[in-house]
């Protein structure tokens, strides 16, 4: 690892246009991840490790830190690795509180994901329901939906502080997809991160990938199909077949 600037926006791969496949039918049901769908809070996280590893002369890149997309630092934690290579130990209250006062700069005034409002409201007009199922904690996810008038369009919302594992282990799309009691080719789950789109894979339910700047790069394979943004989502399920009348 060589030092580098912490704001070179080079290092985050740009995304990449790919072919959008359309599913089947209209879900009944939508299940949205919340980092990186709903808010773009991803990169400001990455930037806030990204300079506290600039500043001890190191850098950390996106596929060094792409274990904690998704997933929080349940599988890998930076602070692990800035000790390993710096032979340091630091005071973690000191320098969380201090990355959390950056990421709060960095991400003021942030609005929802471009295309987040007008799939929800058509959602809800649609008669779609729409839940967040999130390895983040309830706080934060909470926290944010309030700010941006936004929690009301959720049903529930289910994070890892309620005892889930964090993804990629399915529990937290298996506890959805349970409390609306709906099969799992009804309902569709949004995702951004590798980590997310396994988690949807193991539970068996259809997902697509709309990645952010920082989970561009990532193995999105995962997926049953893919969109560039949750304007485009939104165009697809547009034009999908709604279910037939039980």
């Amino acid at each position: 690892m060589g030092s580098a600037s912490p704001h070179d926006s080079a290092q985050i791969p740009q995304v990449v246009n790919s072919q959008t496949y359309s599913p089947m039918h209209r879900p009944k049901a939508i299940i949205f991840d919340f980092d990186g769908v709903l808010v773009d809070t991803e990169e400001a996280i990455f930037r806030s490790w990204q300079t506290l590893f600039e500043r001890e002369g190191f850098s950390l890149t996106v596929q060094d830190y792409a274990p904690c997309l998704g997933a929080g630092y349940s599988h890998f934690n930076p602070a692990d690795l800035l000790e390993k290579i710096s032979g340091k130990r630091f005071d973690w209250n000191k320098e969380n509180d201090e990355r959390r006062r950056m990421e709060r700069e960095l991400l003021a005034s942030s609005p929802l994901m471009t295309g987040a409002q007008e799939l929800l409201e058509w959602c809800r007009k649609q008669h779609i329901r729409t839940v967040i199922a999130s390895s983040s904690s309830r706080s934060w996810v909470e926290g944010w939906l309030s700010s941006l008038n936004s929690l009301s369009f959720f049903e529930r919302i289910f994070c890892r502080t309620d005892g889930f594992p964090v993804k990629p282990d399915p529990a937290l799309f298996l506890a959805a997809r349970d409390f609306l009691q709906l099969p799992n080719a009804d309902c569709l789950i949004i995702e951004d991160s590798e980590n997310g789109l396994l988690a949807a894979r193991a539970a068996g339910i259809p997902s697509v990938a709309v990645p952010c700047r920082l989970t561009a790069f990532c193995d999105l394979s995962s997926a049953t199909f893919r969109e560039n943004s949750l304007s485009s989502l939104l165009s697809t399920l547009r034009h999908t077949r709604e279910f037939p009348k039980s």
